[in-house]
């Protein structure tokens, strides 16, 4: 279970590469989102986040204890799971303007592909920076804190794409 716990905390071993872990996470994590896309239900996209970010509050935690240091670099899982939260503002968007839930598609070609990125870069730069709160949130105990940073980091990630979602929108 021990090994379990670490594979998954790990991202399957995109944790463990050894130069820029987390950003290896965030692209699983872009891989989750548009995963959480493929049957276009609003309530499937934001079950999977919360779901996502229940579990990785218990198994970054549980990944913590195996390994006997708080959010080592190589626990992942949470990039994963907060990456969808990053673009929930824009999903919300185009599912307004155009009636149904975007397809993966609608983020990965021209002028989307380039905001898919920009809100990427975005959410490593808030991740790693960490401007209030995040910084904060990381302090709290356990899977929490591990987690907790990252959901604020893709908040503020989300707001870049919601400006995106305006540029685009002219």
């Amino acid at each position: 279970m021990r090994s379990l716990v670490l594979f998954v905390a790990e991202g399957f071993g995109l944790g463990r590469i050894p130069v820029a872990p987390g950003t290896f996470g965030s692209l699983l994590g872009f891989g989750w989102f548009l995963l959480l896309l493929t049957p276009g239900h609003l309530a499937f996209f934001l079950a999977g986040s919360l779901v996502g970010v229940a579990l990785s509050v218990w198994v970054c935690g549980r990944a913590e204890q195996i390994l006997g240091r708080t959010d080592p670099g190589s626990i992942v899982l949470d990039e994963v799971v907060a990456l969808p939260l990053c673009f929930l503002g824009w999903v919300l968007w185009l599912g307004g303007k155009e009636g149904h839930l975007p397809a993966a598609g609608d983020f990965l070609a021209g002028g989307p592909l380039l905001g898919s990125l920009l809100v990427l870069a975005a959410f490593r730069f808030f991740d790693i920076a960490k401007p209030w709160p995040v910084g904060a949130l990381q302090r709290l105990p356990g899977g929490w804190g591990v987690t907790a940073d990252d959901v604020m980091a893709a908040l503020y990630a989300n707001a870049v794409g919601w400006l995106w979602c305006a540029v685009l929108a002219r």
